[in-house]
């Protein structure tokens, strides 16, 4: 029989109007209660969030995942100690559920299985475009965070600071080992052949910048859908266009080794 491990889950909540008690989860964290397991998944995706408030500030949001995992992990205190203080210094936008009993023989894979549970929509039969970009999005930044690296890129870099003044483009993330900045951006060629072409017009200007700002030449890697069908004049078309600016292609099977690979750059 396999050792089990008593734990407590919590569900953090974002709470647009306190007054009309409606909430949305956006992350749980599992405590295991002799300290032998302590960590935090947050959604990723924001659309309920942006849905209930649409004046959210995501960035914080997100950046409030990798700031609960470190206090877990690092802080002397113990994790009751740490719930008691999240909940005292929370805003009144956040809140933490009431925990929840679990006897866990993987505390890990629970974890992933709550964060499905509590903070993934159902799957639709039909995914918009941009929630098949954003479950791309999801399925890079799971592989990252496997590796253990997802904390050390930098996220939604701007274009328009290699480019021009205005330019929306934002790449999803990145980082830089040597002289060269490696960058991942999601494009779902499946749900929406056409952005290929909007990423390989943004690519040289945005590659020119690169080494004229940083001093550091460019790698661009499109992640795209499993099993698309590259006999599809649309798809066949988006890939060629993104291979002839020098824009490589990987499928989300591959990001295992992409983050691999950083793991070892990063020297994490």
């Amino acid at each position: 029989m396999m050792d089990t491990t008593q734990c407590d889950f919590l569900l953090m909540r974002y709470v647009p109007d306190p007054f009309r008690n409606e909430f949305v989860n956006i992350g749980v964290l599992l405590l295991g209660r002799e300290d032998q397991f302590a960590d935090v998944r947050f959604t990723h995706d924001w659309a309920r969030v942006r849905c209930a408030d649409p004046q959210a500030d995501v960035d914080i949001l997100e950046a409030l995942e990798s700031d609960i995992r470190q206090q877990l992990q690092s802080s002397a205190e113990s994790r009751k100690q740490i719930v008691y203080r999240l909940q005292d210094t929370l805003s009144n936008g956040l809140q933490l559920s009431e925990p929840s009993a679990l006897l866990s023989e993987s505390p890990t894979q629970d974890l992933e299985r709550l964060a499905q549970t509590y903070l993934e929509r159902p799957k639709l039969r039909r995914e918009s475009r941009l929630g098949a970009r954003q479950r791309i999005v999801g399925e890079m930044r799971n592989a990252f965070e496997v590796a253990g690296v997802w904390d050390s890129l930098n996220k939604k870099i701007k274009a328009a600071k290699y480019t021009h003044r205005g330019d929306p483009l934002r790449i999803d993330c990145g980082y830089r080992p040597n002289g060269v900045i490696r960058l991942f951006h999601a494009v779902s060629l499946a749900a929406e052949p056409d952005s290929a072409k909007v990423l390989a017009f943004s690519y040289p200007a945005l590659s020119e910048g690169i080494a004229r700002v940083e001093d550091a030449k460019t790698d661009l890697t499109a992640i795209v859908e499993d099993g698309l069908n590259r006999e599809d004049d649309a798809i066949q078309f988006a890939i060629q266009t993104l291979e002839q600016t020098s824009i490589n292609v990987a499928p989300i099977s591959q990001l295992g080794l992409l983050a691999e690979r950083a793991r070892k750059e990063l020297r994490l």
